[in-house]
C-alpha cells in the first residue's frame, strides 16, 4: 500500500528500529552576496574553506535571506519607516489576517501565514528590506543544480525562514523551498511499536531540519549576511514541492482576521 505524498513509496514503519546519526555543519564564510551573485559557487567556496565536501545524501540549508539578495528581492525603504515597510508588506500579501502593535500579521502569495509577509530588515544594509523569492521552491531546484554542476553531487536542499508559532513564544526555522527530498513523511497506515495503525501521523521532516540547522548558525560568527550549512541524515531523495496543495480542510488552521 503506498503512502507516499508524492504518489510513490511504501510510508516507512513507525517503529523502524535504530537511527543513524545526524551532523550539523555550519557553512562560515560566505561573503555579502549581492544582486546576481553566483550564489552556489559561493556556498561551495566557503563549504571547502569550512573542510565540507557534499555528499548526494547531505541536506543544504540555506536561509533565504542570501537567496533573496542573490536574486534581487531587495527593496530601498527610508531608514525607521515603518509605514514603508508595511506599505510593501502589504503589496507582498496576498491576505491580511491581522493587525497589532505595528505588526502585521499576513498570508504570502505562496500561502505562508508569517509577520509582515516575510518582508525583513534584518542583515541588511539600513534603509533596504528583503522579500521573500518569488517561488522558493524553484530557487531550491536551481541552487540545488547549480551545486550538482559544480561538484558533482546533488544534495537535498532547503530554503529556510524564521517564523513565529501560534500560541508560541520564540521564532523557529522553517522550510520555505525543498528540493531534492520528500519535505513531509506520511506514516499513516504503517503501525506504532504495538501494532496499532497510525491515522494521522505526518511528521514535517523539512521543517524539523532547518529548525535544527539554527542551532549552530554561522552569521553569528562573522558571516553577517545569512547562512548556509549541511546536514547529514537517512534522508529519502524523493522529490515534492512543498506548499503546492490546498490546505485539507480540518488539517490547518486559518487563524481568523480579528
Amino acid at each position: 500500500m503506498s503512502h507516499a505524498l508524492d504518489g510513490g513509496g511504501d510510508a516507512p514503519p513507525a517503529d523502524a528500529g535504530p537511527a543513524g546519526p545526524v551532523v550539523l555543519l555550519p557553512i562560515v564564510g560566505i561573503p555579502e552576496v549581492s544582486p546576481g551573485a553566483d550564489l552556489g559557487n559561493l556556498i561551495i567556496e566557503a563549504a571547502t574553506a569550512s573542510g565540507i565536501e557534499l555528499a548526494d545524501d547531505d541536506v543544504l540549508v540555506v536561509t533565504h535571506k542570501i537567496v533573496s539578495k542573490a536574486e534581487g528581492r531587495i527593496r530601498e525603504v527610508p531608514p525607521d519607516d515603518i509605514d514603508a515597510r508595511h506599505a510593501i508588506a502589504e503589496m507582498e500579501a496576498a491576505r491580511i489576517v491581522r493587525r497589532r502593535s505595528g505588526l502585521i500579521i499576513a498570508e504570502t502569495r505562496h500561502g505562508f501565514v508569517c509577520a509582515n509577509a516575510g518582508v525583513d530588515a534584518s542583515n541588511l544594509e539600513p534603509g533596504q528590506v528583503s522579500l521573500l523569492p518569488v517561488d522558493p521552491d524553484k530557487s531550491a531546484r536551481r541552487l540545488r543544480a547549480r551545486v550538482r554542476q559544480l561538484t558533482g553531487h546533488a544534495p537535498a536542499l532547503i530554503i529556510t525562514d524564521t517564523f513565529g508559532r501560534a500560541w508560541r513564544i520564540g521564532q523557529t526555522n522553517v522550510a520555505i523551498g525543498v528540493a531534492g527530498m520528500l519535505p513531509v513523511m506520511d506514516y499513516r497506515g504503517s503501525v506504532d511499536h504495538f501494532g496499532v495503525e497510525l491515522k494521522v501521523t505526518t511528521i514535517a521532516v523539512a521543517d524539523e531540519i532547518a529548525a535544527a540547522a539554527e542551532l549552530p548558525p554561522p552569521w553569528r560568527e562573522g558571516c553577517g549576511t545569512g547562512g548556509a550549512g549541511a546536514a547529514h541524515g537517512p534522508w529519502s531523495d524523493r522529490r515534492r514541492t512543498i506548499c503546492s496543495a490546498d490546505p485539507e480542510p480540518g488539517i490547518y488552521l486559518r487563524p481568523r482576521a480579528l
